[in-house]
């Protein structure tokens, strides 16, 4: 059998490793014309994910890129002295397996592996999927594929085709996230600096191995904001609005996101989609399960979705009618769980007063002084809220060999 991936960055690479290890042939297309490495964000690997990579022999390469990321000093907005927070326990507490990677050097992981026995196409993307496996491109010659998975993300196109405009399967959840690539000029390595504030947060990380650092942003407003995806120089006028006034380095942090040699900012949304599977196409990662970029562990969760579709195809001996349903019920609870998390972590994570403000600081700051027993004691009474990546049990695809051809 012969399956089409749209998206060559987490959940597509992790999906073709699977399905080749299954017996399938897989090509992956995507719109970029190269691996994508425009500066990329921190993002999360919980155990179950890291078990995955695990099997998948990459436990080296991954923890050899992790940001290294162990302390964190936080200034409060209108408070004089910062909060210390040690992340080591502040993690412990999500999860006992943990690696912080930069997207793009664990897309590059996952490319790396897969490269060659996936047959994988740049610059390209898919215009049309027929029912009857036909697909165009808006480059290449039309082909015919068994199967089709949009892996390309929460703009995903291969949804819109098929399920329809985002905008009928979103929830904005109040939040943006900006990124921008800058000089490391505070010299940070394993330790990230900022200030939180009512409804607002900005801070710069950086990690050895990086060329530079990462300046995040992190902001809630009432109404959802007005620009169009592409207007870099709208979205850094709208960044300066929101972050006026905000002490620290925040003024110089803006200056250099100005003129960063990579910069990405969009909306915290969540998908709604109860169904990720229509006929022959299916929707893994972002594409399908987003709970919200840097609130609801996505990463981890596409990681996780791609596994158990392939392990389902594989289960199924390929036929789609069997494997898609049994991969909608073996992540619905996590999907679900992790939406309500995500909306909780946002709210959090950005309070909309000063006295939650201060309860985060406080909370924070006790956390970080609780012994590390204590802390994974005290979370693991809760493995149904902040560890709900735990929680998650993998299902032993090993036993299902090659599909038939």
């Amino acid at each position: 059998m012969h399956v089409l991936i749209s998206g060559a960055s987490v959940a597509g690479p992790v999906l073709a490793y699977w399905l080749r290890r299954h017996g399938f042939d897989v090509t992956v297309v995507e719109r970029a014309p190269a691996l994508r490495k425009t500066g990329g964000h921190a993002v999360d690997l919980f155990r179950p994910a890291m078990d995955i990579v695990d099997r998948m022999g990459l436990i080296g390469p991954v923890t050899a890129r992790k940001t290294g990321t162990e302390h964190i000093t936080m200034y409060i907005e209108g408070r004089g002295r910062p909060v210390e927070m040690d992340m080591r326990k502040l993690v412990a507490t999500v999860s006992d397996r943990h690696v912080e990677i930069m997207r793009d050097d664990l897309s590059e992981v996952f490319y790396d592996a897969t490269r060659d026995d996936v047959e994988y196409v740049f610059d390209d993307s898919i215009a049309s999927v027929g029912g009857d496996g036909l697909v165009t491109f808006e480059r290449g010659e039309a082909r015919r594929f068994d199967l089709v998975v949009g892996a390309d993300g929460l703009h995903s196109n291969v949804r819109r085709l098929v399920f329809g405009p985002e905008s009928a399967h979103t929830r904005w959840i109040g939040a943006y996230l900006a990124v921008a690539t800058i000089p490391n000029y505070r010299g940070l390595d394993g330790r990230m600096e900022g200030i939180t504030g009512v409804g607002r947060m900005a801070g710069l990380y950086s990690a050895a191995h990086l060329d530079g650092a990462r300046a995040l942003f992190l902001f809630r407003t009432p109404e959802q904001l007005d620009y169009h995806h592409r207007d870099t120089a709208r979205q850094k006028e709208l960044l300066r609005e929101r972050f006026a006034g905000l002490g620290w380095d925040v003024p110089r942090l803006l200056d250099e996101a100005d003129r960063a040699s990579a910069f990405y900012f969009d909306s915290i949304t969540q998908l709604t989609l109860d169904t990720w599977t229509r006929g022959r196409v299916a929707l893994v990662g972002d594409a399908g399960h987003c709970p919200g970029p840097a609130v609801g562990g996505s990463t981890s969760l596409a990681v996780v979705g791609a596994y158990v579709l392939a392990g389902e195809l594989a289960a199924a001996g390929g036929d789609h009618t069997r494997a898609f349903p049994a991969y909608e019920a073996a992540m619905g609870d996590y999907v679900r769980r992790s939406r309500s998390f995500a909306l909780n972590a946002a709210r959090r994570l950005l309070p909309g007063t000063a006295l939650d403000l201060g309860l985060l600081a406080g909370t924070t700051w006790l956390v970080g002084r609780l012994p590390s027993g204590l802390s994974r004691a005290a979370s693991k009474l809760a493995a149904k809220g902040v560890r709900l990546h735990d929680s998650v049990e993998l299902k032993d695809y090993s036993a299902y060999g090659a599909v038939p051809r």
